[in-house]
């Protein structure tokens, strides 16, 4: 089964009361409507980065967090993972105040996650910085990650299939 590295802000959207705001909104539903049809697809991973950053905050919405993530299998955030982290930082991919968000993609990577989903397109799903990680990441070895959002998934083939049985 091909592996998913849930990072913070699909749990966090998929966990989170419901936004007013209409894009907010959104973003809650596709998280929650990935999990719900996607997620049991998949070998679901993530990292203690995004543990402790679930962590965080409002301690019933945390525990909402936690709830989600225990299951999953943690990947390693070891010297391999920091030292890719820091490339990517060093290359100007992502600034430094978005080490964390290195740090996700890097865990995934060196892990051998098939895919990265996220919601955070300013630092790590960010279609102008993309070209740049995956060579990056190519010239490393671990070319093998895709980088994605929840609305990338939904609406596929084996959706549609379903939906019209």
């Amino acid at each position: 089964m091909e592996s998913v590295y849930i990072e913070t802000s699909i749990v966090s959207h998929a966990t989170a009361r419901p936004s007013i705001d209409i894009q907010m909104a959104a973003l809650q539903q596709q998280a929650r409507e990935w999990w719900a049809k996607h997620g049991p697809k998949f070998d679901l991973v993530t990292s203690q980065l995004v543990i402790d950053e679930a962590s965080a905050g409002d301690p019933s919405a945390a525990e909402e967090r936690l709830r989600l993530l225990r299951p999953l299998l943690t990947v390693p955030i070891d010297n391999r993972v920091r030292a890719l982290a820091g490339e990517i930082v060093a290359a100007s991919i992502m600034p430094h105040k978005a080490a964390a968000d290195a740090l996700h993609v890097a865990a995934a990577a060196v892990a051998g996650v098939k895919y990265l989903l996220t919601l955070n397109c300013s630092h790590i799903a960010n279609a102008r910085e993309l070209p740049r990680i995956y060579r990056l990441l190519d010239d490393r070895g671990f070319g093998q990650l895709l980088i994605c959002t929840p609305a990338e998934f939904l609406g596929s083939a084996d959706d549609q299939e379903s939906d019209s049985r």
